[in-house]
């Protein structure tokens, strides 16, 4: 029998930009299900749901691919129910597909955050230093460096939005390469593989992209077996 686990997202499921990625990490001995937190919203009724000054900001997808703000105190109620309905239909572990700071959610199963897990590979990678953080809209960048000076590195942050033309992702990692970093961390969820690639082949610096060390641990506490092969080389 598969392992079943459940992945929110903060837009609308399911991710055809980020889940299959994440399933190739997993294996096929997984069993991915889908809720989204604006599952069964109209994109009026999303955009009413922007964020105002002061709000935290996230960006996201509705189902037809149009990248829409909302604010995160909009979504925290529906993202609760999207975990409560995944855990009744037999998630066994719960993934957020959101790299952005959320409170502890009420579940009998053991949830995981990107930004946790990002925060805490960086702190082990570089104690001490610049690093290059991308996020996707110039709004966020403020917010986002606050988070991660709050580690005491040197913060550079840039925007590209990864579900826009890719030239956005060049431009934003010349930018980055300009000013010497040491390591860069895509803070999104929406940022593919190829595009990590990008970034580290025009910087020349070691990259950090959230959907596969999310998918890696949740392998790694699922134990679904040998380490798969993706695009015909080993993940490991």
């Amino acid at each position: 029998m598969k392992a079943k686990v459940g992945m929110v997202t903060i837009g609308q499921s399911p991710r055809r930009d980020v889940v299959p990625e994440m399933k190739a990490i997993l294996g096929p001995g997984v069993e991915v299900l889908e809720a989204g937190a604006l599952d069964g919203l109209s994109l009026q009724e999303v955009r009413g749901m922007a964020p105002g000054p002061g709000d935290y900001i996230l960006v996201t997808l509705m189902r037809d691919g149009t990248p829409v703000k909302v604010s995160k105190r909009a979504i925290l109620p529906r993202i609760q129910e999207c975990i409560k309905r995944l855990i009744g239909e037999g998630a066994e572990l719960i993934a957020l597909l959101c790299t952005g700071e959320f409170p502890r959610f009420e579940s009998e199963k053991l949830i995981l955050k990107p930004d946790s897990l990002l925060n805490r590979v960086v702190q082990g990678i570089l104690p001490e230093g610049k690093l290059g953080v991308l996020v996707p809209s110039p709004d966020q960048i403020d917010q986002m460096r606050r988070k991660w000076e709050e580690l005491g590195l040197e913060v550079v942050a840039e925007s590209a939005m990864p579900y826009g033309p890719g030239d956005e992702i060049s431009s934003a990692a010349r930018r980055l390469a300009a000013e010497s970093v040491d390591l860069i961390a895509l803070d999104c969820i929406g940022y593919t593989i190829a595009m990590k690639e990008t970034v580290r082949r025009l910087t020349g610096k070691p990259t950090i992209l959230p959907r596969s060390i999310l998918a890696r641990v949740m392998r790694e506490l699922l134990g679904e077996g040998p380490e798969p092969a993706v695009a015909g080389r080993s993940l490991g």
